[in-house]
């Protein structure tokens, strides 16, 4: 039986971007507290204020997985630290049942001076565990983390990977009622990643719910039973994951500008434009260029890039293959990512196809490069078309290969 662990409940939080302004409205807030007055209107804005979140409603039921997406800014981490109890909202409540273990931020937590292992006790302390209940499972926080000798060193010496596999392996097996990840999981390598979405699997079986903020759809789409699509602070939608990622996905294209039905645009980049596209093409069996293949031909796209800026981690290239009406052959997800070492600062990535089964007119690739730490968007494009002749030896909307034979 389901029953609700967070209500959420017309929630809004403003803030002030003068730092000055910020400090007197503070106060001013203060003393109108003290003296039991409120704002004369709260929904009023002073002089630089904006609402970071305004009016969001929902519920997270126990074993659920709730989705948080939206464009940078659009409020998903400071709702999660309204969640977190690390600031208080403006307007609305919030009601908590169970513990809350959380994930926020790198190293969110964690007194840099102390070691590994000192930081264990620390944080479990403030999830409320005794130091018998911490002593009991320090090993099995230590196994999980992979750490190994380094559990002694000072936590100011890790590396982000480090400080990610310390502070899930703290959220998750101190046993919470819900867990809040924000983004922190695009950090560190697949395997690590892939034992951590397992970890959430078996203890939402247990009941424990989650909150997931990502901007990586194919998370989103795998863990996510609802999402919540924040803009600009405000709720676009809560429901469905996939109507909820597909709006986002649509959104993002509309503020790239960028329509699959024409000519792609090379010098628009929807991204930091650290990393920038320049070309695709389409190479067949034969190292031809091709702008049309058969069903189920072999092929390679060659997708040239150039170095802007600096990069300080390996990139990650995600490539996603679509048909007819929007139909997804092939989605993007963690062991299909090729991550690179140091690239060049131009080249070209090659991906091939070793048969393509679209039996449709054409297929559109879609493909991204993006930051494997951070998941900082470099550059992305969609609408990349190749030609496909359909087979007539099929009628579906895949072209399988198969060998028949009679016994």
């Amino acid at each position: 039986m389901h029953d609700s662990l967070i209500k959420v409940e017309g929630v809004s939080k403003k803030f002030c971007r003068s730092l000055k302004r910020s400090l007197w409205y503070g106060m001013q807030d203060l003393g109108r507290e003290i003296a039991g007055r409120r704002h004369a209107s709260s929904d009023a804005l002073r002089k630089d204020e904006f609402w970071a979140v305004k009016d969001v409603s929902f519920e997270l039921q126990r074993g659920e997985c709730l989705g948080f997406i939206g464009h940078n800014g659009a409020g998903k981490t400071t709702l999660l630290r309204m969640l977190n109890g690390l600031i208080k909202p403006d307007q609305g409540r919030i009601e908590i049942r169970g513990r809350v273990g959380a994930l926020i931020a790198l190293g969110a937590g964690f007194n840099p001076i102390l070691t590994g292992r000192e930081n264990i006790y620390v944080n479990a302390a403030v999830l409320g565990l005794k130091k018998r209940e911490i002593d009991e499972k320090i090993d099995e926080i230590i196994d999980f983390s992979e750490i190994g000798e380094f559990i002694d060193a000072p936590v100011q010496s890790y590396s982000s990977g480090m400080n990610v596999r310390l502070g899930f392996a703290v959220a998750i097996k101190t046993e919470p009622d819900i867990v809040l990840l924000d983004e922190v999981l695009a950090v560190g390598d697949v395997s690590f990643q892939a034992k951590c979405f397992n970890a959430l699997s078996q203890f939402r079986e247990r009941g424990t719910a989650f909150i997931l903020v990502s901007h990586n759809m194919h998370q989103i789409n795998r863990n996510a039973d609802r999402v919540l699509y924040l803009d600009h602070g405000r709720m676009s939608f809560l429901g469905d994951t996939g109507i909820a990622v597909d709006r986002y996905i649509h959104n993002m294209e509309k503020l790239g500008d960028i329509s699959g039905s024409e000519p792609i645009d090379w010098t628009k980049t929807l991204g930091s434009g650290k990393v920038v596209f320049n070309s695709a093409s389409f190479i067949d069996n034969r190292g031809l260029i091709v702008e049309e293949i058969n069903a189920g031909d072999e092929v390679t796209i060659a997708i040239a890039y150039e170095c802007k800026d600096t990069i300080d981690n390996n990139p990650v290239l995600d490539v996603t293959v679509k048909g007819k009406d929007n139909l997804l052959y092939q989605g993007t997800n963690d062991s299909a990512s090729q991550q690179y070492g140091k690239i060049p600062l131009s080249g070209t990535f090659y991906v091939k196809f070793r048969s393509l089964p679209a039996n449709s007119d054409h297929v559109e690739f879609y493909f991204c490069l993006m930051d494997s730490v951070t998941r900082e968007i470099y550059d992305w494009k969609r609408g990349v078309q190749l030609k496909v002749r359909r087979s007539t030896a099929s009628s579906g909307i895949l072209f399988v290969q198969t060998e028949w034979t009679v016994c």
